[in-house]
């Protein structure tokens, strides 16, 4: 028992309270464990109130999974007394530190629209079916999706059923009930983009971002300053076919241990990072992208996504709509083309580049740092980008070697 008693907690949740202590600059978490027989107490490892209050949560979610406690009384509840929108509050809670919080969160907020706007913010998990679902997937499909610039285009099945996916995740891990509904199946509801660039049109890309119309040299060269973030996206995404986030996050700082210059090799997930089913792959690069790297402190992609860039090079060069001309087309078109180039026995190099297949662990542990594997494909690579520059001088500045200029 404390000598003194406390004062009222600044926040409660079942059983753990959160104490703000005059002889510590951190809020503190107090609790009784069931298992010890005695009270027990952490650190939040903040001074922020907003912050404490989140770090309870998790320990309170991480040592109950949120089920054996009524958030408000403390006394055992049923898992099939959840209100949904506790439950997406609790889940999101638990995700904060996973790579994709980011889009869980968004996709979990269509489901937290929906029920504002049936007036369903009562509802309980246990009455989540699928007629339920089916209403809910027909409500979000006839949402248009609208850009920061007003542009609307029509929302995808896939982008839909990925909000049902994150829901019934979100019910499963409040503890003691299972979602009562099933998503769909990715391939039941993906359609993949048929369009595919060739050479010529990648290399009209470069030429948007090198030579830019424009009534004067000083808006030629306003107009290059904007799009260099777009030149060096294009860049990147041609030379190691990354997903557009992968090629976003390209770093030479050291800190991230992305960019090995010694051996050429480039991890596309930065320390720090956990890797996540879209697997993020290390591989080599070329000499005129190696040059590249090498010129580069920190970002390669400077400042904010290029987007919008991309949305309005698109448009100027008359690429497909309808979801045809999407920033993952560099990364697709490559790859199409660098198959083309290879024998069949060479495309498992191929899905090993592209992130779809990976090394065993003990190759794993070795490949990072031999400038030697998947030779072949980076040999494609260095045709499609030695091509490019003949199409558009300037896209991959030459490097000259014993033999000549080399842009591979």
């Amino acid at each position: 028992m404390p000598a003194t008693k406390r004062a009222k907690p600044v926040y409660q949740r079942g059983g753990y309270k959160l104490y703000r202590r005059a002889d510590r600059e951190a809020f503190e978490i107090v609790w009784y464990d069931e298992e010890r027989k005695r009270e027990r107490s952490a650190s939040a490892r903040t001074e922020d109130v907003a912050a404490a209050r989140a770090a309870l949560d998790r320990l309170y979610l991480e040592r109950t999974r949120g089920d054996a406690f009524c958030p408000t009384c403390g006394q055992p509840r049923a898992a099939d007394g959840v209100y949904v929108s506790a439950a997406i509050a609790d889940y999101l809670t638990l995700s904060a530190d996973k790579p994709s919080i980011d889009a869980i969160r968004a996709r979990l907020q269509h489901v937290l629209l929906y029920l504002v706007d049936k007036d369903l913010a009562t509802i309980k998990c246990d009455r989540i079916d699928a007629a339920w679902v089916e209403r809910f997937r027909k409500w979000l499909a006839a949402r248009p999706i609208v850009s920061p610039t007003g542009k609307t285009r029509a929302r995808a099945l896939s982008t839909v059923e990925n909000s049902v996916l994150q829901l019934a995740a979100a019910i499963n891990e409040c503890g003691g009930i299972k979602a009562r509904f099933r998503s769909m199946q990715p391939k039941d509801v993906n359609r993949t983009p048929q369009f595919r660039a060739d050479v010529t049109q990648l290399a009209a890309m470069f030429r948007y971002c090198l030579q830019p119309e424009a009534r004067s040299d000083k808006e030629v060269e306003r107009r290059k300053r904007e799009r260099s973030g777009l030149l060096a996206f294009l860049r990147i995404s041609v030379t190691t076919m990354a997903r557009p986030d992968a090629a976003h996050d390209v770093s030479t700082a050291p800190e991230r241990g992305q960019w090995n210059s010694e051996r050429g090799v480039l991890n596309l997930n930065p320390v720090g990072r956990r890797q996540t089913r879209k697997y993020r792959a290390v591989v080599p690069v070329g000499r005129s992208m190696h040059a590249i790297l090498d010129g580069t402190s920190g970002m390669l992609v400077s400042g904010q996504s290029v987007k919008s860039a991309w949305e309005s090079m698109a448009t100027a060069l008359d690429l497909p709509s309808a979801g045809q001309s999407g920033m993952k087309l560099i990364r697709r078109s490559v790859a199409n083309i660098v198959r083309a180039a290879l024998p069949q026995e060479a495309w498992g190099e191929l899905e090993m580049f592209l992130g779809h297949a990976r090394f065993d662990d003990v190759s794993d542990l070795y490949a990072p740092f031999s400038p030697d594997y998947l030779v072949r494909v980076l040999a494609a690579v260095n045709g499609i980008v030695a091509r490019i520059e003949s199409l558009a001088p300037g896209a991959f500045p030459a490097v000259v070697g014993p033999h000549g200029p080399d842009v591979g």
